[in-house]
């Protein structure tokens, strides 16, 4: 009897993305209502590959605190006012030309260590961004800051990133469009490698 063939190993294979039909079934772009307090953006922009190309098939996620600067979270016992009509989580998909955007409140500052104390240093208003696409096999993150907001300059951690770098990850105040409904809108490009890449945090 005959020794059996010695089987091989499976080759692997990348499967997806399938963001549209798995993670965007329901609408997770519009984070605000008319009863949610604060200063009501419109947050655009185009998602591109190291050649300037559109990336089509992108998925964003965003975290953000509320106008006063808490987020929607148990580990947040700060004492300040928690909005019941936002939970600041937000998910958008890139279309065909690389386009998404999110509508959402301005948020407020947060302390940099967590606990707000007096005298504690505060970090510019911002929001994490996360971006999922075809061929990363892993996650990339960043933040998007406001390029007119004053509080920028202190930032603790808009500091540890290079002078001629910081510009990736400020938002661009742009004249608003019908689309926007009377909303702010900022944009927000997102270049995932070559000339201009955005400053990913490795968290």
């Amino acid at each position: 009897m005959s020794a059996p063939a010695r089987l091989g190993v499976t080759p692997t294979q990348t499967v997806g993305p399938f963001f549209a039909p798995g993670l965007l079934r329901d609408v997770w772009n519009v984070l605000a209502t008319d009863q949610t307090v604060g200063e009501r953006i419109r947050i655009e922009g185009r998602v591109l590959d190291g050649e300037g190309n559109a990336v089509p098939d992108a998925l964003l996620e965003i975290w953000q605190a509320n106008a006063a600067g808490r987020f929607n979270h148990p580990r947040d016992t700060r004492d300040l006012p928690l909005d019941p009509t936002f939970g600041g989580f937000g998910r958008s998909g890139s279309d065909t030309d690389g386009v998404y955007w999110f509508e959402t409140i301005k948020p407020g500052p947060v302390p940099f260590g967590g606990s707000g104390d007096d005298g504690e240093v505060m970090q510019a208003p911002h929001i994490s961004v996360v971006v999922h696409a075809r061929g990363m096999l892993n996650h990339a993150q960043t933040r998007l800051y406001f390029a007119d907001e004053a509080a920028n300059d202190t930032d603790p951690v808009l500091a540890l990133v290079p002078a001629d770098r910081r510009a990736t990850l400020l938002a661009q105040r742009v004249e608003a469009g019908e689309r926007a409904g009377g909303s702010v809108v900022y944009r927000f490009d997102i270049v995932l490698q070559g000339r201009g890449e955005t400053v990913f945090f490795n968290i």
